[in-house]
């Protein structure tokens, strides 16, 4: 697919790129079983299971790096089982931003689409606007970490409690989008492959000196959260920024199967507002800087634009389309 210059709606619109989804999720739990290992290695452990349809199962996690409970939702394959002799390869689907660790069987057919496929698909919770990151926190660290939730704690709990092996690939919509570049360049070698999907893939582009617009995303996801809290002052925490921003990381994505879809911002064949929509216009703009950046280093990448918004309709046509590579990085069919 060739790429194309597309109108965005500049740089004060990066923020916005996290989808406007609310959901809620009631499920009663009960007390789950082992999770010791996990505990001895990094302090984290499932303290409730709840299966909330076939093949779903949410877990609730009590988290040192979140400092509380935090939950998790697996799509597990046919005969899995803690007991299983066998282990099975991962998908991590992330989610974007004001949304939860329900949206991808609440927006999709995850479900349906994995139901043949050996492979458990995780589903983390990932904030309101947590961007994938430790936080700063003024230079305190601390809670939230949702770096060290995730690519620590959870997968040390899936690989010694939940029969999780070390094939995995990784996708998110949105802020999900940043995440899977994130942790796949962060974490050399952890994942085959990473897709994003509208993603926020280049969180310094257009910015000049002095442009607060850059962080307002967390402070509109996370109302009365102040944004420097994530990754502090562009200017003064610059090392910070960019050892966050995918596009500044790419070289360390050399040899992860890439994929990056985007839409324009206009209406397309899946429907959509009577307007372009600046979200996705602005995510098209960085979508392409991103995938640009991995050109200009060798590193290859597919490539899907096209005329669409910033909705559940399109992530899903995204997720199939992109679903056969990730599943190949794995070696399945």
């Amino acid at each position: 697919m060739l790429r194309r210059p597309t109108p965005g709606a500049g740089p004060g619109f990066l923020a916005l790129l996290l989808p406007l989804v609310l959901a809620a999720a009631l499920v009663s739990a009960v007390p789950a079983l082992g999770g010791t290992a996990a505990a001895a290695a990094t302090g984290a452990k499932v303290v409730a299971e709840t299966t909330v349809a076939p093949r779903t199962l949410d877990l609730t996690v009590r988290s040192p790096a979140m400092d509380g409970q935090e939950k998790v939702r697996l799509l597990v394959p046919s005969g899995w089982s803690k007991d299983a002799d066998r282990t099975w390869p991962t998908l991590w689907l992330l989610h974007g931003g004001v949304d939860d660790y329900t949206a991808w069987t609440r927006g999709t057919d995850v479900a349906a689409l994995t139901a043949d496929t050996p492979v458990i698909v995780v589903m983390p919770e990932g904030g309101s606007c947590g961007n994938y990151s430790d936080w700063w926190n003024y230079g305190n660290g601390g809670s939230p970490e949702w770096e060290t939730f995730h690519m620590k704690e959870l997968r040390t709990i899936l690989e010694n409690g939940y029969r999780a092996n070390s094939r995995r690939v990784v996708a998110g919509n949105s802020m999900g989008g940043l995440g899977a570049m994130l942790y796949a360049a962060r974490f050399p070698g952890m994942f085959r492959a990473a897709a994003a999907f509208s993603g926020y893939v280049d969180t310094m582009y257009g910015y000049e000196p002095g442009d607060d617009s850059i962080g307002w995303g967390p402070s509109f996801s996370c109302p009365g959260t102040d944004w420097r809290r994530v990754w502090g002052e562009p200017d003064a925490q610059a090392a910070i920024w960019h050892a966050h921003n995918p596009t500044d990381i790419a070289g360390r994505l050399a040899g992860v199967k890439l994929y990056v879809a985007c839409g324009n911002g206009t209406a397309g064949s899946l429907g959509g507002l009577p307007f372009t929509d600046p979200v996705e216009a602005a995510a098209n703009d960085v979508s392409h800087a991103f995938a640009d950046r991995l050109d200009a280093l060798g590193i290859p990448v597919t490539t899907r634009f096209f005329d669409g918004q910033h909705s559940w309709p399109y992530w899903q046509r995204d997720l199939h389309d992109a679903y056969p590579m990730l599943m190949s990085a794995l070696g399945l069919s």
